[in-house]
């Protein structure tokens, strides 16, 4: 019997070639899309879900108020560790991890034989922290060499990992590793007394080698990581803690507190300066950008449910096609039915019948997609996780959600028309009278309310793209009160062992300078406009209140604001030198102050970490965050740093001058640096970076839009292609009567035309309201402009005519004598 269904329905398939070509396309669409969002969503849900016992492990994150200015992180006080660990009850597990000198990166020296001086150098490693054995217990690693208890015990320690221990020892067994020597930025050498297996599970925990945490007591890293300091902490200091079995995590909480305040009794010292130490469950941790990690990358949970929704979306478009289409097709399988009734067939054999075709045409459908994917997943590579692999195809959980897909999809797209196609009365079937005073009327509204469904989501995402692209484009071309082109930012090395780095600098500074390409150049802390922030303790007393701000701080040398052009409102600029005497503030922090106008500031003095500064000057404003977030207060005092602006001559018609320039720039740098590699970006990237979300978001609304208008148009035109082929007989009795073609089109058209007018009225105001609570994100944002709607609404009727003229055009200009012969 089951055989016999589905020799039927792949006759049918075959049959109507056309149909079954525009429903599988539209389905398969629908699916690839679901395919390739249940990639990303399973991966990103999959992260830290390997650890033993990890329903009680957490992180310690920090929720702090700065003179009324709340912050949150997830650094801590460098020896909070320590005391946990010796004064708080209920906790099994002790971690706390450093990275590496606070750098995500090191220079690595390996010494594989007798002779030093042919020591192996490894520039920039990643991924090197200090930790304990308790961390590595925790994450579950598989030793391959060396003793799990005593690997981390003792200072100057390491543990490898396969990846690692292959890179820096090729060829040589890892019991063979173990006691090798490794050098690490010159200053601190190590024993490697273990080596683990790499982590093939998706995990927040990426570090590849571990340093023992004894080995910073033992060296002047002590003071460099403040581990005797409670009222600071540094972004690269973390702690974990695994609970004892039924310990509640507000039990901990509590004596993070009590520990807190014994060491640091200023931590909450008032209402406006505050700090909480909290626990963060390890499941949060990928997904919690308010406490977003050193070097970390966060997961959006919100954006992981607007894929699904997109999925679902596109989902149900096909499925909306494949039910017009089919129930459109009645009329050609009523007389089957009719006879299959008469001759024995009961409703539900025939329910089963049409639902094997449902089958068919999904599972061809679910194969087109498995074999579109890897290509997808390519063209998407932007929003593909780093770690996502094609090969997760094949994996049993994906098998089984594509056979759940397949079972769900067939049951919802062919159940409505195996009730409607099953139900006929085979009486009127056989008498040509189907429809007569049936539910043709109620099958035509039902596909008529599906179709308005299909352009209405089509509408929205149209919509939706325009207003995030007009709103990106606002935010790159946006007057951000200082120049962004043509200056390339980079790095001198840190290296704080190094007494000739100030004079290396300078030397740097003043080659570059010389270059013809070069208009001027700058060193300072960081850039105007930075994903990074920095703050500073100043206040101002101006004679009735203290008034303390939590203020973004920049510094740099007398060349910067020049640079930058960033224009000076009232006052003058800073004198050359880093001594901290004087500083300009922005036109907003003048304005907190109390001065209306701004120029007033100048001359009033300022205590900058207790020290009495004079206000020079005072800045225009300009957008150190994008047009995302508000003008924060600013303040900028002289001084050098490792960060170098270079601001280059215009560009050439030939346009070779930049890279000229720059290539001159990367030689010098060589040979100042020679152990240094050199990696520069342009400014106006940088700034580009604070739009990266919003510019995927606009792809992928891109992408999805065109997925959606043209599901949207196959169903429309299958719609078409059977209204006139049952109107045959009336078209060419109207062209005898002498209607014209342009008459015969507009008749075809118009029923159409109105469906999709309704879409773009139900439409317009769900993306009016919904680009309205995106903008609100903006501080700086564009208008909800009313030819956005227009230009949108038009563009799918536009569309929609295109679509309809592919088979309307054919059948008017139909010879008539055949089409009432044919009848």
């Amino acid at each position: 019997m089951l055989k016999n269904y589905f020799l039927v329905a792949i006759r049918s398939f075959w049959r109507n070639k056309t149909f079954s070509f525009i429903n599988v396309l539209g389905l398969s669409i629908g699916i690839s899309a679901a395919l390739v969002i249940f990639l990303i969503v399973y991966y990103e849900w999959s992260y830290d879900r390997f650890e033993k016992d990890g329903d009680r492990v957490y992180r310690v994150v920090m929720d702090v108020k700065f003179n009324g200015t709340e912050g949150h992180g997830s650094a801590v006080m460098a020896p909070l560790g320590g005391a946990v660990e010796n004064e708080a009850t209920g906790v099994e597990k002790t971690m706390p991890v450093f990275q590496f000198q606070g750098d995500a990166t090191a220079k690595v020296t390996i010494v594989r034989g007798r002779d030093a001086s042919k020591a192996a150098i490894f520039k920039n490693q990643p991924d090197i922290v200090f930790t304990n054995a308790q961390y590595l217990q925790m994450l579950g690693f598989n030793w391959l060499a060396g003793n799990p208890r005593a690997a981390l015990q003792q200072p100057f320690t390491t543990v490898l990992t396969e990846s690692r221990a292959k890179q820096y020892f090729p060829g040589v067994e890892y019991a063979d590793v173990v006691g090798k020597q490794i050098g690490y930025n010159n200053d601190l050498k190590t024993t490697v007394t273990g080596v683990v297996a790499d982590m093939t599970e998706n995990t927040s925990f990426t570090a590849a080698e571990f340093i023992s945490m004894p080995t910073i007591a033992k060296t002047g890293m002590q003071n460099q990581f403040m581990m005797n300091v409670w009222n600071d902490w540094m972004a690269y200091s973390q702690l974990y803690v695994q609970l004892a079995k039924g310990t509640p995590a507000a039990n901990v909480e509590q004596q993070l507190k009590t520990i807190l305040h014994k060491y640091n009794k200023d931590a909450n010292k008032d209402a406006a300066n505050t700090m909480v130490l909290k626990l963060q469950p390890l499941s949060d941790i990928h997904f919690n950008t308010t406490y977003a990690g050193f070097n970390s990358r966060i997961a959006s949970r919100s954006t992981l449910y607007g894929l699904l929704a997109i999925a679902a979306f596109l989902l149900l478009l096909g499925g909306i096609n494949f039910i017009n289409l089919t129930t459109a097709q009645a009329s050609q399988r009523a007389k089957e039915i009719g006879i299959r009734k008469t001759m024995g067939s009961t409703r539900r054999q025939l329910v089963t019948q049409f639902l094997s075709e449902t089958l068919v045409i999904t599972v061809v459908a679910t194969l087109l997609s498995v074999v579109l994917t890897p290509f997808l997943l390519y063209m998407f590579a932007d929003f593909i996780p780093p770690g996502l692999k094609i090969n997760m195809l094949y994996q049993p959980g994906m098998v089984v959600f594509l056979v759940s897909l397949v079972a769900l999809v067939s049951f919802l797209a062919g159940l409505y028309p195996a009730l409607i196609l099953s139900g006929y009365k085979p009486v009127l079937v056989l008498k040509n009278q189907a429809y007569a005073n049936t539910g043709q009327t109620r099958s035509a509204w039902v596909r008529k309310t599906l179709t308005v469904s299909q352009f209405v989501i089509a509408q929205f995402f149209i919509i939706a793209t325009v207003m995030v692209s007009k709103q990106i484009h606002y935010s790159l071309t946006a007057d951000m009160g200082m120049r962004k082109d043509a200056i390339i930012n980079f790095n001198t090395p840190f290296a704080p062992w190094d007494t000739t780095s100030t004079a290396k600098r300078e030397e740097l500074l003043n080659r570059v300078k010389a270059i013809p390409g070069v208009q001027m150049v700058s060193s300072s802390f960081m850039s105007p406009a930075d994903e990074g922030s920095a703050f500073g303790n100043i206040e101002y007393i101006d004679g009735k209140k203290d008034i303390k701000e939590n203020v973004q701080v920049r510094w740099g040398d007398s060349n910067y604001l020049r640079l930058y052009n960033i224009k000076i409102v009232a006052g003058r600029n800073l004198l050359p030198g880093d001594s901290v005497k004087e500083c300009l503030i922005n036109e907003q922090y003048a304005h907190d102050l109390g001065f209306t106008n701004a120029a007033n500031a100048v001359n009033k003095i300022v205590q900058w970490n207790r020290k009495p500064t004079l206000i020079v000057g005072v800045m225009h404003d300009f957008h150190e965050h994008g047009t995302r977030a508000g003008i924060d207060p600013i303040a900028f005092r002289p001084g050098s740093g490792d960060f170098i602006h270079v601001a280059l001559m215009p560009q050439n018609g030939e346009g070779t001058a930049w890279q000229g320039a720059i290539s001159k720039i990367g030689k010098i740098y060589a040979s100042i640096y020679p152990e240094a590699d050199f990696s520069y970006t342009f400014f106006d990237d940088t700034i580009a970076k604070f739009y990266k979300e919003d510019q995927n978001t606009a792809r992928l609304l891109t992408w999805s839009t065109g997925l959606t208008v043209l599901i949207s148009c196959l169903g429309l035109f299958g719609l078409v292609l059977y209204t006139t082929n049952t109107r045959t007989k009336e078209i060419g009795i109207r062209k005898i009567l002498g209607a014209t073609v342009a008459n015969i089109i507009t008749i075809l058209s118009k029923d159409f035309v109105r469906l999709v007018l309704l879409a773009f009225a139900i439409a317009a105001p769900a993306a009016w309201w919904a680009s309205d609570r995106w903008l609100q994100s903006f501080v700086y944002k564009t208008n909800l402009s009313w030819w956005v709607f227009a230009a949108s609404g038009l563009s799918m009727l536009l569309v929609a005519l295109v679509t309809l003229s592919l088979q309307t055009v054919k059948a008017a200009m139909a010879n008539p004598a055949g089409a009432i012969k044919n009848e």
